[in-house]
């Protein structure tokens, strides 16, 4: 099997642009961007570090081979010749998923078995619903192996066990922050901070923090795993000093105190402030201007949609009172509830998957 092979970075379909300037300034490349994430050729470090590093990568899929076959005789037979041993360990269970398109092969569930047997009788690994997921992929006739490097996804670093309603997940953060221009080198402020999941991405992303420092992934159960090397990588991702401070605010106090709980369990618990206030009593912090960042309720998951335009209206009046320099963005399902802010935003981005809603991103330049 080639020491090289196709890594695929999932993320929500809307945000490819920033998971391909992310991975570029990490180092990945070079990169082939398509619908619902991006591509590129590399090893098994590669599929380590894009694990540890990366903040807007959902998963992290490897794909590592495949043939074409026409029928479930000619399946089972070169399902078996496949270098399973290569990957997999015969002490670790693998869980498979098949799906078929426009082939001769169309009974995923027969698919699914015959890729089970080979792997069971050629290798002796077991399966399992908790297994590494092995993705079996049949299109036009040509099957496709991929793993599921990351196993859990990767918004679940470990540190935000508490969360309020509706709660943004990390990986979106990272990229809204991104298409926010945030880059570390300035302060955030997020008036209806729920779990705290934007100032306590934004401290990580200043500190250097990497995002996968505290969890495990499905690639240590592979047989390419190197613990040492392993280990060696995530002591090189060491975080720096900064003097920059982030900010929280919410009319909960349960909201409050889970959010410095998770600051807490991830290491920025001196870099960010929480407090309990109206999002209409913010103020403005002491320091350089930087990026209020707000994720509010919608009207379709959290509060009534008549009353959030008169909160949204005053919000954005607060921010121009008195966070002048200062730029704003905020995540919505409805253009409406934006433009009751009275701010001057420019076009806005794409629309985003966030549960089953599909939310935008509004951004202004300094006020």
């Amino acid at each position: 099997m080639d020491d090289r092979f196709e890594i695929f970075l999932a993320c929500a379909p809307g945000l490819e642009a920033s998971l391909v300037s992310e991975a570029k300034g990490q180092g990945f490349g070079p990169l082939r961007p398509m619908a619902g994430g991006v591509a590129f050729d590399g090893g098994w470090r590669d599929v380590w570090r894009a694990n540890l590093l990366l903040r807007g990568a959902a998963r992290v899929l490897a794909r590592i081979g495949g043939f074409p076959a026409v029928h479930l005789a000619q399946l089972d037979k070169r399902a078996r010749r496949f270098g399973w041993g290569e990957i997999l360990r015969a002490d670790v269970p693998v869980r498979v998923e098949a799906t078929c398109y426009r082939s001769k092969l169309y009974h995923e569930g027969a698919v699914k078995g015959r890729v089970e047997r080979a792997i069971t009788e050629e290798l002796g690994a077991p399966i399992a619903d908790d297994g590494v997921r092995l993705l079996a992929r049949i299109e036009e006739n040509l099957v496709s192996f991929s793993i599921d490097t990351s196993g859990g996804p990767l918004h679940r670093r470990g540190f935000k066990v508490a969360v309020g309603k509706a709660p943004m997940r990390e990986t979106l953060a990272g990229l809204f922050l991104r298409e926010c221009g945030y880059t570390g080198t300035e302060p955030v402020l997020d008036p209806m901070c729920g779990s705290g999941t934007f100032p306590i991405e934004a401290a990580e992303i200043a500190c250097g923090l990497a995002p996968g420092r505290a969890r495990r992934f499905d690639f240590e159960r592979l047989a390419s795993f190197d613990p040492q090397a392993w280990a060696q990588m995530k002591a090189d991702a060491a975080p720096r000093p900064i003097a920059l401070r982030f900010y929280g605010s919410d009319r909960d106090e349960g909201a409050v105190r889970m959010a410095g709980e998770n600051a807490a369990r991830a290491g920025v618990e001196q870099l960010v402030r929480f407090d309990c206030r109206s999002a209409t009593a913010i103020e403005r912090p002491d320091g350089p201007p930087g990026l209020v960042m707000i994720n509010p309720p919608y009207g379709e998951r959290i509060g009534k949609p008549g009353p959030l335009h008169g909160l949204h209206r005053d919000v954005g009046a607060a921010l121009m009172e008195r966070f002048r320099g200062w730029r704003v963005g905020i995540i919505t399902t409805d253009p409406g509830l934006a433009k009751a802010t009275g701010l001057p935003f420019l076009p806005p981005g794409p629309h985003v998957a966030h549960g089953s809603l599909k939310v935008r991103l509004w951004r202004t330049g300094p006020l």
